[in-house]
Formats: structure tokens, sequence, C-alpha cells
């Protein structure tokens, strides 16, 4: 099995490249059409929003981005390499380069802060128990939470939630951030904090950011906003969001 590396991907590339891509749920008569010849280019860097009704296909999207779901036509490249057509082990290792942040922060409860976000690092399978721990504890530093490191989630706010979900995205240090509604659960200064981190975080580590929100309260953090509607995109070649 050939290996899933960035070994070729150089940062003039689009992180995200995507052509021709349609997606279906379902099979024979029950087979519907969700995404409809997508084509879209994200760089390096880039903070790029998502918007849509409910049901236009921006979190389909997002999945298949992110290697949650595979790709069934088109092309879609992440990091210079394909993912229609890859195997299940190739997409396992595709994801390792993402990090994720979604609406439910999907912390696991019975894990302290700090637990939780070494859970970010294990999936690189090549660092001792105590790195990761240095590196979970300087995180949550860096999110304003150190001194809730071993609280667990039960225990912490809806924003700190969220905070410690961001931390165990960036962690470490993905090429990819992958968020779905990080701010719908939260009120709006707690989810303004939250994309403030998000921004200033991935600026500092010069990550791709691909949010889907609904939300018009942070839209002003975009580089570009683009637009879906019935599985399609309406603005193709994006609107600034400084406009």
């Amino acid at each position: 099995m050939q290996r899933f590396t960035m070994q070729n991907f150089t940062s003039n590339q689009p992180a995200i490249h995507i052509q021709h891509l349609d997606h279906c749920f379902g099979r024979g008569q029950l087979r519907k059409q969700v995404l409809f010849d997508i084509n879209l280019e994200i760089f390096s860097g880039e903070i790029v929003i998502l918007m849509g009704h409910s049901g236009s296909g921006k979190t389909t999207l997002l999945t298949l981005v992110g290697g949650l779901r595979s790709v069934q036509s088109g092309s879609l490249k992440v990091l210079g390499r394909e993912l229609c057509g890859t195997t299940p082990e190739q997409l396992v290792l595709a994801r390792r380069h993402n990090g994720y942040i979604f609406q439910a922060h999907n912390l696991h409860r019975s894990l302290t802060a700090l637990e939780n976000v070494c859970m970010g690092l294990e999936v690189q399978g090549n660092l001792g128990r105590q790195e990761m721990l240095e590196r979970a504890a300087a995180m949550l530093e860096h999110v304003g939470l150190g001194d809730r490191a071993h609280a667990y989630p039960d225990n912490l706010s809806g924003g700190q939630k969220q905070r410690v979900a961001i931390a165990r995205a960036l962690v470490s240090h993905p090429a990819i951030v992958l968020a779905d509604e990080p701010t719908a659960a939260l009120d709006s200064h707690s989810g303004r904090e939250v994309v403030n981190l998000m921004q200033t975080l991935a600026k500092e580590q010069g990550c791709t950011i691909l949010l889907v929100t609904h939300d018009n309260r942070i839209l002003d953090v975009a580089d570009r906003i683009v637009t879906m509607e019935d599985g399609r995109l309406i603005n193709n070649s994006a609107i600034s969001a400084a406009a």
C-alpha cells in the first residue's frame, strides 16, 4: 500500500483542490444526489467559511474533505493526494494531517481536559506519554485553560469545552482544520472568543481552516466566504469577507 505523505506537496499548490465532485446517499430507488459538480480551491493558510441553509450539503462536503467519507466520483485532492479511489487504510493515514472541531465538541466525559487534548497526539503514534502530556499542557495554557487541565468536561462551561476541543484539534499542528458549526451551541461572547482563538492559532501554525457555519457574527474571521445551495456552490469564485 502506498503511504499517504506530504512529501510532494508544496505551499503554492492548493491545500484542498476539488474538481467535478458529486456525491450520493442511498442505493437503487432510494439513491439521492446531494452534491453536484463541486469545484473549489483552498490554499495553505486560508480561512474559508462555507455557508448555506440546512441540507445544502455543507457538512457532507466537509466530511469528504476530511476523509470521513469515501469520495465517489470526481477529484478531491488534499495536500496533493487524491482521495477518490483510496482504500479505507489510506483514508486513515490522510486523516492524520487534519484537526477536527465539531459543534458538540465530542470530548470524552471520563477523561480530563489534559487527557482529551492528548488524544489529538495519540494518532501520531510516534510520541512518548510524557511528551504528549507536556505538549497538551502547553496547548491548554495557550487557549487559556492551564488551570483547568485536570477538570472533567462536566465541570467545564460550553465555551471552555470548545476551547479544549480546539486545543485537541491543533495540538498536533495539523495542516488542515475542519470545523462544523463550532459556535452553534455558544452565546455570542463565547462564540467570538472561540473563533478568534481559532483564527490566531491557525495563523500562528500556518494551517488551513474550512469552517461550516450559520453564524453571521463570525464571518469577519474568514479570508473568503463560499456559499452552497441545494448541493451546489452558488458563488464558485467566492466572496471576500472584507467586502
